[in-house]
């Protein structure tokens, strides 16, 4: 029972970290804070604002870590969804002829791979528990 607690609670400040950094560069992007756009290139808006989408999602999971509920494998699941559904605009942007950066490709798989990590172990660690809000 500790090391699940352990597990949950190290879990938690890596997804916060993630989801801050990630909040941070997604709306920086959108909201054009720092000149960002222009060291970006030719960024990918769908991938932008599928990125910042998770961004909320994962500080939300990360509350379900903290709080060991069973809904955060669920807002994890979204959250990947979220990240499929981006790729696949994504995907259809570059079939259309559209500019993209190199590294968003390496991005999105990253991404994706990690939120599908997080999302494993949230199932491992919060399932199965009778909570309230």
């Amino acid at each position: 029972m500790q090391v699940n607690k352990i597990i949950r609670y190290s879990t938690a400040v890596l997804l916060t970290a993630f989801a801050l950094l990630t909040l941070f560069l997604s709306s920086s992007v959108i909201l054009n804070l720092f000149g960002v756009r222009a060291m970006e290139g030719n960024y990918v808006l769908s991938v932008v604002w599928a990125n910042f989408f998770s961004s909320l999602l994962y500080l939300l999971a990360a509350y379900g870590f903290l709080k060991a509920r069973s809904w955060t494998y669920g807002v994890l699941a979204l959250s990947f969804f979220v990240l499929l559904t981006g790729s696949v605009a994504f995907a259809l942007h570059i079939n259309a002829g559209g500019l993209y950066e190199e590294k968003t490709i390496g991005a999105l798989f990253f991404r994706s791979t990690l939120t599908l990590i997080f999302t494993l172990i949230a199932f491992l660690t919060t399932r199965n528990k009778n909570e309230s809000l």
